[in-house]
């Protein structure tokens, strides 16, 4: 198969997994619905950008390291879930204070920075991610790797992670989902809440079962 063929074999297996819900998608529509499209955006290109450290570190072999140093695993996985947990106690907490919105708009105050911060460690959170990667790379890639298809995988990676979520982000910035969420915002973060804490809390009980 061309380096091209295998490119796009692999982009299309990530581009699977990418769109799979999980807390990276709980991350993303509730910023892009309780602040403004342009924190959305901010928060797909921090997705894009842990997706691509993922796919380096996966290129690079880490995943040979984390198989030998199982404990280091392990503490990730445990780190991980606590970060989601935390996450989730503060959507939570913070459910029942009214969205403040800025005048003739339904955007709450924009924050991009700690918009793209959030879901940038929210994708990092997760060190599964980089055995997905890894497997992926190890079914598809051949032996002898071409330079040019090293260089564009991360490129590939990033366009798959930064597009996916930036669609997710113009779809619940529009008019219509701020309402829904005005109308219902205690209720919609309880349940954001309650679902990434399951999904911290269960990346924490597999770090612990594997011990």
């Amino acid at each position: 198969m061309s380096s091209f063929g295998i490119f796009i074999s692999i982009i299309s297996a990530l581009m699977i997994g990418a769109m799979s819900p999980g807390p990276s998608f709980v991350v993303v529509s509730r910023i892009a619905i309780s602040r403004s499209h342009f924190d959305g955006l901010a928060a797909a290109l921090g997705m894009g950008i842990g997706g691509v450290t993922f796919a380096i570190l996966a290129l690079a072999g880490l995943t040979a390291l984390l198989s030998q140093f199982e404990w280091l695993y392990l503490v990730l996985k445990i780190a991980g879930g606590a970060y989601l947990v935390y996450i989730a106690f503060a959507i939570w907490k913070g459910a029942s204070q009214p969205l403040a919105l800025s005048d003739g708009d339904l955007a709450g105050r924009s924050m991009p920075a700690r918009s793209f911060t959030t879901a940038m460690l929210t994708q990092l959170s997760n060190p599964k991610t980089i055995v997905v990667y890894a497997s992926i790379f190890a079914a598809l890639l051949p032996k002898a790797v071409p330079v040019e298809l090293l260089l564009a995988l991360p490129v590939g990676v990033f366009l798959v992670e930064a597009g996916w979520y930036a669609i997710v982000a113009l779809a619940f910035s529009a008019r219509q989902p701020r309402k829904v969420y005005i109308a219902a915002k205690a209720w919609i973060d309880r349940a954001a809440g309650a679902v990434m804490a399951g999904l911290g809390l269960r990346l924490i009980l597999s770090g612990l079962g594997s011990r």
